[in-house]
């Protein structure tokens, strides 16, 4: 289907069902899916979030799926915010467009030969975050804002972070089974913003 809307490319996930799988397990599970996408399958981005998978895409997979589906494998979304694995993502995948998930690792990532990010941050802040991805020049206060919002579920966080930016309240609506951030910390994630970034600019 996404083909047929002439999606670009397609960020696919590994089945997270099962925790405790090994690469054969998810190598085997992502070379069925190519396999019977069969010439619509290009463009793919491996999603790499073990936070909420609970399963690591591992360098050495990656090297697989590569080789087994040459042309296939465009990219690696990195969200593990393990620093040491993406460097070793970094050195071993230079020719797939590395996008850095967690923005504290994007400037360094990017000056690493990264390509930018897919970032939960560029809904709030996109010309903050704009030099850390194209140029690879660091802002602590990017670094600070993650630390902080990393203090509550990070989708209604983020979602309260677009309510004081834009004003719109229906962006603190979630899906269950995510809830929304209570008030109490709605206005404490909105004023570390301000304090962060507007006041500064005033």
């Amino acid at each position: 289907m996404a083909a047929e809307f002439d999606c670009r490319s397609l960020l696919l996930t590994p089945p997270f069902y099962f925790k405790g799988v090994n690469d054969d397990g998810v190598f085997s599970w992502f070379a069925a899916v190519l396999q019977k996408l069969g010439s619509a399958a290009c463009n793919v981005i491996l999603y790499n979030i073990p936070s909420v998978t609970q399963v690591s895409l591992s360098v050495e997979l990656i090297q697989r799926l590569k080789h087994e589906f040459p042309g296939v494998i465009e990219g690696v979304k990195d969200s593990s915010g393990d620093w040491s694995y993406t460097q070793r993502l970094l050195a071993a995948h230079g020719d797939l467009a590395v996008l850095i998930g967690d923005e504290r690792y994007l400037a360094e990532g990017v000056r690493r030969g990264g390509q930018g990010a897919i970032s939960g941050l560029a809904n709030i802040c996109p010309e903050i975050l704009g030099p850390l991805a194209m140029n690879g020049q660091d802002d602590q206060r990017i670094n600070r804002l993650v630390d902080e919002v990393l203090k509550y579920p990070v989708v209604p966080a983020v979602k309260a972070l677009l309510t004081r930016r834009t004003g719109e309240e229906a962006w603190l609506n979630v899906r269950a089974p995510l809830v929304r951030l209570p008030v109490a910390d709605v206005e404490r994630l909105g004023t570390f913003y301000d304090d962060l970034f507007i006041d500064q600019a005033a």
